[in-house]
């Protein structure tokens, strides 16, 4: 074991599989067993604990795990007070922040958050659901859902405060959308303590840096291409890029040759425009990492 480590809190469940393939990417390669709540990690610095994510924030604030990866949301649920390292924009489908809503049935008289008054609300958030009525200043009944919280309007509470990316089980259960409660996206979090020290702080900041540069080359590509020097102009013109893009010279000099970043979306549009403007030698490459 190596003399100085980060224990690191790994969140199970639903992000538990997202999570792994984004440290992946990364150059982290961890490893579950069904039979042991302490993954593998290729490095020697860093210890993992499978901790599901609605908990991590409390055992990174008590100081048990230096720091973790949960949503945002259940850092506000639990109160604790960490440190965010950084935000990491991707969840258990999708590449976006998700959305507690309070939800009611399609046919529900409840419109606004007004109409709650006395009235009885099912989520597993209760904390945040809470904080969100008082903010409002409306009195009505919380209780804990230990889950298929969408089943049970009308019949066991008028509302629901739930966790969606899409919407789809909202409305396959026929419930309407009257507000949302807060948007919320994964972050990598730190005990407080922990993070002053410099040791740990660095090898934080370096998964940090990591993770983000390859939440960052997502839907990114890069393109390398040939053109003459009296065609360069009208080539960049045509040319998006995530900055500048390198021009090299090439030996030839009536030639250089360019490299950049852009939009996946835009490469199949651009290139014909490009060998139109006279670049040649157009070569595409997928872009893993993209470190500022």
């Amino acid at each position: 074991m190596a003399d100085k480590l980060l224990k690191l809190g790994i969140p199970a469940g639903s992000l538990q599989e997202a999570t792994s393939e984004l440290f992946r990417k990364a150059g982290y390669n961890i490893k579950f067993s069904s039979r042991s709540y302490f993954p593998s990690i290729d490095d020697d610095e860093i210890e993992c604990l499978s901790i599901r994510a609605q908990e991590m924030a409390r055992y990174v604030q008590q100081g048990i795990l230096d720091a973790g990866i949960t949503g945002h949301d259940w850092v506000v649920e639990t109160g604790a007070d960490v440190h965010e390292v950084c935000e990491l924009v991707f969840s258990k489908v999708s590449r976006r922040p998700v959305r507690w809503v309070l939800a009611v049935p399609n046919d529900s008289d409840i419109k606004t958050v007004k109409d709650l008054e006395g009235k009885r609300i099912a989520t597993e958030a209760v904390g945040l659901t809470k904080m969100y009525l008082d903010k409002h200043g409306v009195n009505a009944e919380v209780e804990f859902s230990w889950g298929a919280t969408e089943v049970k309007p009308p019949r066991l509470v008028d509302a629901i405060v739930e966790v969606t990316e899409t919407g789809s089980s909202l409305r396959a259960n026929n419930l309407r959308i009257v507000d949302e409660v807060l948007q919320s996206t994964t972050r990598l979090i730190a005990n407080k303590k922990a993070f002053t020290d410099d040791w740990k702080a660095q090898k934080l900041n370096n998964i940090a840096l990591m993770l983000q540069s390859c939440l960052a080359a997502e839907g990114k590509v890069g393109l390398m291409l040939n053109v003459r020097r009296s065609d360069l102009q009208k080539v960049l013109e045509g040319l998006p890029a995530l900055q500048q893009p390198t021009v090299s010279n090439l030996s030839d000099p009536d030639w250089v040759a360019i490299n950049t970043i852009l939009d996946e979306s835009v490469v199949r549009a651009i290139i014909p425009a490009l060998r139109e403007a006279g670049a040649t030698g157009i070569v595409e490459f997928p872009i893993n990492k993209i470190i500022d």
